[in-house]
């Protein structure tokens, strides 16, 4: 949960203060806010905490992707292989 408080922070004051920005951001794993005349310009956050946010996306997609193709199966929305590739095959010009 964002804390307004601490993790929305002036661009000025993050350039001024970079280094300890960093150590916070190390520890925290929180991402902070940079505004800039006080309207939000950036995220900054912890590299480690990135990548957790990267990873969690890209399972959510997978997920969403598997829920998807229950759903067409569930619908009849779906053909054997043989006949998707011939059609693929055709359309993109790829010969056999």
């Amino acid at each position: 949960m964002l804390d307004i408080t601490k993790d929305i922070q002036s661009l000025t004051t993050f350039r001024r203060r970079s280094g300890d920005f960093m150590k916070l951001l190390r520890k925290s794993k929180r991402p902070v806010v940079l505004t800039v005349k006080g309207k939000a310009a950036a995220v900054v956050q912890d590299a480690e905490a990135y990548q957790r946010l990267l990873d969690a996306a890209a399972l959510a997609g997978a997920e969403e992707g598997i829920r998807q193709g229950l759903e067409d199966s569930r619908k009849r929305r779906v053909r054997p292989a043989r006949e998707f590739f011939d059609d693929f095959e055709s359309r993109h010009g790829i010969p056999r």
